[in-house]
């Protein structure tokens, strides 16, 4: 081999010896890039979780915003990223009165919850006295001593064909107008075809079962709107197409 192709040899062995040298130079410092970039994300305090910044909303009168902070809380110091936003929700759905629950990061060092809380509709009464406060899914949310101011007293059997019963006048509440359901101080029912509001003016309206609900709303606004009805003190729309008063 001359020596100008053992120099040329030299250079391109030295040359592959450089770029391979450089490889390695460049793969080490994209290590140490994510080595950083995890402990910053994942484990310093950087991004943690501050239990000053919680914010919780859409309690309504029925969840206590203290103990939902309290169990977010726990996570404390947590860095966001590792947050688990899954698992947390799932916690707060635990706390009693909360019937839904959003959880989300506010970077850097947040965490916002929004509850739907399980507000109650109907007050029930209870066995050992007093009356049980159900929301619209028939869950308990509450105990008084009277049916709360708003409320209306619902009578039902107690037996369990009664359970039936119960589920059909909650959902003749969830389904009536706003203004109608503001109107209603009573209900009560011996069977699920068989619910019967009592209004605050001292009107009675058999409304029947739940079915078709929307149209006996409007049939009954109709009726009370006519003057042919004054002085009647039932409406019986449980049959909306053939809607009967009496006096």
């Amino acid at each position: 081999m001359s020596t100008g192709s053992a120099a040329r040899f030299a250079e391109r062995v030295a040359l592959r010896r450089r770029l391979a040298r450089r490889k390695v130079g460049w793969a080490a410092a994209v290590v140490a890039v994510l080595a950083a970039a995890g402990w910053l994300l994942l484990l310093s305090p950087v991004l943690a979780l501050d239990a000053a910044r919680i914010e919780v909303s859409g309690e309504g009168t029925v969840v206590d915003a203290a103990v939902v902070r309290e169990v977010v809380a726990r996570h404390d110091g947590t860095p966001l990223p590792r947050l688990d936003t899954v698992a947390l929700r799932r916690e707060v759905l635990d706390v009693p009165g909360v019937r839904a629950a959003e959880v989300a990061r506010l970077w850097p060092h947040g965490v916002s919850v929004t509850v739907v809380s399980r507000e109650p509709v109907a007050a029930v009464p209870h066995a050992d006295g007093g009356v049980a406060l159900l929301d619209a899914d028939g869950v308990q949310v509450g105990r008084s001593d009277a049916a709360p101011e708003g409320l209306p007293l619902v009578e039902v059997p107690l037996d369990e064909p009664g359970a039936r019963t119960l589920t059909a006048v909650l959902t003749v509440l969830r389904q009536l107008p706003e203004a109608l359901a503001a109107e209603v101080v009573a209900v009560s029912a011996r069977t699920q075809d068989t619910v019967r509001l009592t209004l605050d003016d001292g009107a009675v309206v058999e409304w029947g079962s739940a079915d078709q609900g929307a149209l006996k709303a409007r049939v009954l606004e109709t009726l009370r709107a006519a003057e042919a009805s004054a002085g009647v003190s039932v409406y019986d729309v449980s049959a909306p197409t053939l809607p009967i008063t009496r006096s």
